[in-house]
Formats: C-alpha cells, sequence, structure tokens
C-alpha cells in the first residue's frame, strides 16, 4: 500500500543500524549495491563489451560504489577508466577496501584533480558517483564544472547515476544548482523522498532501486516518516458481493453550488458515482436546484432554502439531514459569501459524517480560523496550494517551494488530513506520516479536476475506508486517471468529466 521513502539521513541510519545492530559489514553492503548498479547498467544499456565506459568517483562512499561497479565492469570487457576527486590515501572504510580491490584487479584508475583542466574523455558510458544522497549543500565550483561537463555530453554518451545524480538534494529533489542529468538513476534499498518528487524526474532520467541486503527487522525499528503510495492501496476497496445493493454501497452527500458555479458541484456528484458510490444527493440553494438536476438524471438534488443563494433558513434545513449521510463533501461552487461561510460555520460546530472540505469550504476556514478546533480528525482537507497559502498565509510560490513541510505541519498542528494538490501530491497525517504520489500527470490540470477528485474521495469514505486510506486512494486513482487519458489526449484537451468517466477503465485494469 505504501512504500517507505526514507531522507537520506534516515537511510544513513539504516545502513548503520545494519552494520551496527545486525552485523552486516558495510564492503558487503557496498558490493551488493556495486554488483546491482552493474546489472541495472546491463538492463538500461546492453552489453559493454568493448564499450569505454568513465566512472567519476567521489570521496565518499558513493566514489566506493563507483570501484566496485569498475571492478565488474572491467570483467565484463568494458574498458574502464576512473577518475578519482581525492588521493587514494585519503579513502576510508569500505570505499578504501573497494579501491584497492579494483587497483589489484588491474582498473585503470588516475587523479581527478582540482587543479586539472576539467575534460571528459569522450565515452560511450559515464557512471556520476562522485556525490551521494547526504549532498544538501551547494556544489563546489569545481564541481560544479564537473557537473556541466557530464551534461555537455549527454548527447554522445549514457549518463548512468549512481544512487543520485550529483548536485540533486535528496530530500526536496532540487538541483544546487546544477546537477547531472542522467538517462538512468540506480538508486538502493529504497528511492529516497527527493528521488520521488517532480523536480527530480528531469535529473533521474528512468529511476530504478534495487535491495541491497538491509533486513526488514531495521526498517521496522526504524520507521521512516515519508511513504509512497502504490497499487496495494487498491486492496483497501470493500469487495463486490453478489447481494449488494445501491443501499449498501455508500450514499454520499456533495454541499455546494452558487450562482454561475453549479458545474463544480455536478462534476463533483458524477466523481462520487464514478468511483463506485450507491447514491449520491448534491445539496444547493433551492433557486439553483432545476440547472444542478438537469445535468445527470443519476444524481439527486436537494434544494435548500428558498433563494438561490445559501441563507439561514437553508441551513436550518440542512443540518438535521446530516446523519442520513454516510460521507459528506462541502464546497465545490459553494462560493464565498457571508452566507456560505455560515454553513460551513454550522457543519462544522454540529457535528457531521466523515468529510471532505474543498474549495470554497477552506476560504471560508481561512477566514475564520478558529473553527479549526472543532474539526473531526477524520476530515480531509482537499487545498490547490492557492488555497494552501490563504491557510497558512504563505504565497503560492512559498507554499510550491516546500509542499512536504507545509503539508506535514499543518496536519500535525490541526489534526486533519491535508491533500496538498499538485504534480506529485502531498498527503499530510495527523500522526506526522507524510503520504506522497508517484503521480505527475498534465492531464489533471483542467478546472473542475480537484471537485471530480472531492467527489472520489467522498465516494470512498461512504464505503467505510478509513479516511487517510480513502485520501490516498482517491489520489492515486485520480491520478491513474491523468495517465489513462494521455493516453487519449497527448497533448491535454480533455475535459473534467473524462477524468470522471476513465473511473470505470482504471478499476478494470487495477483490479480486474
Amino acid at each position: 500500500m505504501f512504500s517507505p521513502l526514507p531522507t537520506p539521513v534516515e537511510m544513513s541510519g539504516w545502513d548503520q543500524a545494519a552494520i551496527n545492530d545486525i552485523g552486516i559489514r558495510g564492503d558487503i553492503l557496498m558490493e551488493n549495491a556495486g554488483r546491482e548498479a552493474v546489472a541495472t547498467l546491463l538492463n538500461e544499456y546492453g552489453s559493454v563489451k568493448n564499450k569505454s565506459v568513465l566512472i567519476l568517483s567521489g570521496s565518499g562512499n558513493n566514489g566506493g560504489d563507483g570501484f566496485v561497479i569498475g571492478r565488474h565492469l572491467a570483467d565484463l570487457g568494458a574498458e574502464i577508466l576512473i577518475l578519482h576527486t581525492a588521493p587514494k590515501n585519503k579513502y576510508k572504510g569500505e570505499a578504501a577496501y573497494h579501491l584497492k580491490l579494483a587497483i589489484k584487479s588491474g582498473v585503470q584508475l588516475k587523479y581527478f584533480r582540482i587543479s586539472d583542466k576539467i575534460n571528459i574523455p569522450e565515452s560511450d558510458i559515464i557512471i556520476d558517483a562522485l556525490l551521494g544522497t547526504g549532498f544538501d549543500n551547494e556544489l563546489r565550483p569545481f564541481a560544479k564544472a564537473v557537473v556541466d561537463a557530464i551534461n555537455m555530453v549527454k548527447q554522445q554518451s549514457f549518463i548512468f547515476a549512481i544512487d543520485i545524480p550529483s548536485g540533486l538534494n535528496g530530500l526536496t529533489g532540487k538541483p544546487h544548482p546544477v546537477a547531472v542529468n542522467a538517462h538512468a538513476t540506480v538508486t538502493f534499498e529504497a528511492a529516497k523522498v527527493g528521488l520521488s518528487l517532480p523536480e527530480a524526474k528531469p535529473f533521474t532520467g528512468t529511476l530504478i532501486v534495487k535491495k541491497i541486503g538491509i533486513p526488514n527487522k531495521v526498517k521496522e525499528d526504524h520507521p521512516v516518516a515519508h511513504y509512497l503510495i502504490n497499487d496495494k492501496i487498491f486492496d483497501q476497496l470493500p469487495s463486490l458481493t453478489p447481494t449488494m445493493h445501491k443501499g449498501t454501497s455508500g450514499h454520499v452527500l456533495i454541499i455546494g453550488g452558487s450562482i454561475g458555479l453549479t458545474g463544480a458541484l455536478q462534476l463533483s456528484g458524477l466523481g462520487a458515482l464514478r468511483a463506485g458510490a450507491g447514491l449520491v444527493t448534491l445539496a444547493c440553494p433551492a433557486g439553483l436546484a432545476s440547472q444542478v438536476k438537469t445535468y445527470m438524471p443519476e444524481l439527486m438534488t436537494m434544494g435548500l432554502g428558498s433563494g438561490d443563494h445559501w441563507d439561514d433558513q437553508a441551513v436550518e434545513e440542512l443540518l438535521p439531514l446530516l446523519e442520513n449521510y454516510d460521507a459528506i463533501a462541502i464546497g465545490p461552487g459553494l462560493g464565498r459569501a457571508e452566507g456560505a461561510m455560515n454553513l460551513v460555520e454550522a457543519i462544522v460546530s454540529a457535528g457531521h459524517p466523515p468529510a471532505v472540505f474543498d474549495a470554497d469550504a477552506l476560504y471560508a476556514l481561512s477566514r475564520r480560523s478558529h473553527l479549526l478546533i472543532s474539526i473531526d480528525e477524520n476530515s480531509i482537507f482537499t487545498p490547490h496550494p492557492g488555497e494552501m497559502g490563504r491557510l497558512v498565509n504563505k504565497s503560492i510560490a512559498e507554499v510550491e517551494d516546500s509542499r512536504i513541510e507545509t503539508a506535514h505541519q499543518y496536519a500535525v498542528s490541526k489534526k486533519v488530513i491535508l491533500v496538498l494538490k499538485g504534480a506529485g501530491t502531498v498527503i499530510g497525517c495527523p500522526d506526522g506520516k507524510t503520504v506522497i504520489s508517484p503521480i505527475s500527470a498534465p492531464n489533471l490540470a483542467v478546472a473542475g479536476s480537484g471537485d471530480v477528485l472531492a467527489g472520489i474521495i467522498g465516494a470512498l469514505l461512504a464505503k467505510g475506508i478509513p479516511a487517510m486510506q480513502s485520501a490516498c486512494m482517491g489520489v492515486y486513482l485520480h491520478g491513474k486517471c491523468g495517465l489513462y487519458l494521455k493516453k487519449k489526449f497527448p497533448h491535454r484537451g480533455n475535459l473534467a468529466s473524462e477524468i470522471a468517466n476513465s473511473l470505470p477503465e482504471i478499476l478494470k485494469e487495477e483490479l480486474c
């Protein structure tokens, strides 16, 4: 359901625990990493016999991986040159051990001094083993010049990064200030959190994770804070039964709609139906009910109050009915008028079924922040970066620059499940866990896409799936729809309704 995404510090902790607590020697782990890297290179590139391979080995353990790789590639008939950036007598521990093995095996090595002119020899393959995941600063001038030189020959050489492209931050996935642009990256035991973020993709190329022998006990004893959604999330879906009927499939109430914004409510209802809800009711001001009703006969409509806006009468009529539903989603097209904000306040204060707060409901909560202390812990907030910015008093740029930290801090401090939408959607949980979607799909970047997502999550909540799993599954399903639509609309142009209508196809592919 979730794959661990260790930070560089957490990954180092795993290594040390495997060595110190279990007793696995560090040189064995390094040997495993090198062998797995070679196997990956052969799979991605092909035979290396008679191919020229340049390995750039840094001064730390990443450089040690490079020594292992060079030794094994030489045995496979490749022409190897290792450029090492530290004098041989400066290598320590496991890296020093594998340097000696490479020397004794006859691998050609050359000291790449800082004073040397940056000249990357013409090679079929360039292996980047300069800097590991512990890098978290700015590249020094020499290292930056080397990275720039590697990138200059990308058209002529296959660039293969070991553990992480040099210059890339393993926590944020961002270059500092540049990073190697690899054709492929092999990383060990688990993808580091930065490698899984959309910002890293242009640098990692194809990302491959290889196990190097860290025992499961180490991971269980040293849990990480970040996780990646995988296909096992679908195991949380209730099984279909021959006797099921609409009443046992979940009844979702979606509350929203205002003048000019009834489409958002309708799209959210469509998302809920396509996600498998048995019944979906759209609650809106009575004066808008006829507009809402014409969209789909399968969507039931509840007109409230006496006009085309949210008023006290509408609120009074709605509150006693909330207990009749398995889940609610509030906010699509709700509007920002005083009456709409009063509605949000009344629902929060009165109590409600499991809920998704979206769009204008979040605006209301940002304006009436005192309500946040009354929010149920199983509530799900689904802001886009602009809405998130209003909730935390930051600009969109500031939110985007620290997506994981922003989602984590808000979820923990407000005790809600926070779905920060965008490429690589981040789900923050009240217990401090952060879950990331592996999917970035431009086809989801259309008006109404978020409304569909709110409906999907509402449908999953109505099936009785716990809130955190509903949020993660909804995000993952939504993302899979985006990938599916990319095949049909490679240059976008799809509609939000087509995202919703793709859901049965995705469920068929994943579950059948």
